[in-house]
């Protein structure tokens, strides 16, 4: 009895924390975010493209601060929330053409490093073993390259052949 009542209490917790957020205002969110390209880089500021796209509507964030998306994805925030478009501040990073990561496995040395960085989980491997990138699942953050010790990973295009 004390488990059922136990699930009942729980039930109810996330049926009110669910009333909290207006679905229309749940639904912008998911309609920003989509709009978004998925890199979870933080380039933005934020630790994600959803709390990116939170920070805009809450207004604690401008939609010009995605580098990864550029223009095309600035233009694309300003026309759903129907504001002017901005250029991409500068200040966090340039517009780049998509890329994958691809690690030199004869080079790398196995550390896990390059594994802990990725947002994604597209890197594979185990300690003291090489590790690859499922370029399917790469999003082109290059937040791998940083700390690899041995400078193993570069970004390719994803048409290079056997990039996505």
């Amino acid at each position: 009895m004390v488990m059922t009542g136990l699930a009942a209490v729980a039930g109810i917790a996330l049926c009110l924390a669910e009333m909290r957020v207006p679905a229309k205002q749940q639904s912008l969110v998911d309609n920003l975010n989509n709009l978004l390209p998925q890199t979870q880089c933080g380039q933005c500021g934020y630790p994600g493209c959803r709390p990116y796209a939170q920070a805009i509507l809450d207004g604690a964030a401008e939609l010009d601060q995605c580098a990864p998306g550029g223009a095309s994805t600035i233009s694309a925030i300003a026309n759903l929330l129907g504001q002017t478009a901005k250029t991409l501040n500068p200040e966090f990073g340039q517009y780049t053409r998509p890329a994958v990561a691809v690690i030199d496995e004869k080079e790398c040395i196995g550390c896990t490093l390059c594994i802990s960085a990725c947002p994604v989980d597209a890197i594979i491997g185990a300690a003291q073993f090489s590790h690859t990138i499922l370029r399917q699942e790469c999003t082109g953050c290059e937040l791998c390259i940083a700390p690899c010790p041995v400078d193993c990973i570069t970004m390719v295009s994803p048409l290079t052949p056997g990039a996505r």
